[in-house]
């Protein structure tokens, strides 16, 4: 019994080593994004867009293609039918709508990326801040639409990001206006906001 004890002991050791080094690749992968992490990243070009007779939904005439900060790709096809549902309602009164002025790039790859979920939303709504900020919105702005995405956006689950997810109870939300004066005064990381908007600290 105690040979059979011992040996279950080292594997549990092996499997606990195992995780560290598992961690420790994780944190050196993401130190290497953040180090090439120096620009808000590129578009490949302008998109070319179609308005349908609804008057709320938009089609891509040509492939819109954004490389984020960290190298990764984002692509809405050409064929693609976007209206603007990805984006929170209250996010029109700040801005108009979703497809106007330096929002819209950032609002069709938010939108198609929500269509299709094969990403975290975690992922997709930190995309949608980097593209706008490629779009040179203003850092005010786009960390209170971020915040409000994280906040009230319509989200699903992934296997990817259900493993690291918080289960506790979000508080209620401040007001826009708060968190507008927050995002001022203190100039929050995203990771800062969306503990905000899990309702983990204020």
């Amino acid at each position: 019994m105690l040979l059979l004890a011992g040996c279950g002991s080292g594997k549990d050791s092996a499997d606990l080593e195992g995780a560290r080094a598992a961690k420790r690749v994780d944190r050196e992968v993401a130190k290497a994004k953040l180090a090439r992490a120096g620009t808000w990243g590129h578009y490949s070009g302008p998109i070319d867009t179609r308005w349908e007779n609804d008057g709320l939904t938009m089609v891509l005439l040509n492939e819109l293609r954004y490389t984020d900060p960290y190298g990764e790709v984002w692509v809405a096809s050409a064929g693609s039918r976007v209206n603007g549902a990805s984006i929170p309602r209250v996010f029109w009164t700040m801005i108009g709508g979703p497809f106007e002025g330096k929002y819209r790039n950032a609002s069709v790859l938010h939108d198609v990326a929500y269509e299709q979920q094969t990403r975290p939303w975690q992922e997709v709504d930190r995309m949608f801040y980097n593209a706008m900020r490629c779009s040179d919105v203003g850092a005010l702005t786009a960390k209170t639409m971020y915040y409000t995405l994280v906040r009230h956006g319509r989200h699903w689950k992934h296997p990817k990001a259900e493993a690291s997810a918080s289960g506790s109870a979000a508080s209620p939300a401040p007001a826009d206006d708060e968190i507008q004066n927050w995002i001022k005064t203190y100039d929050p990381s995203l990771d800062q906001i969306d503990a905000m908007a899990r309702g983990e600290t204020r």
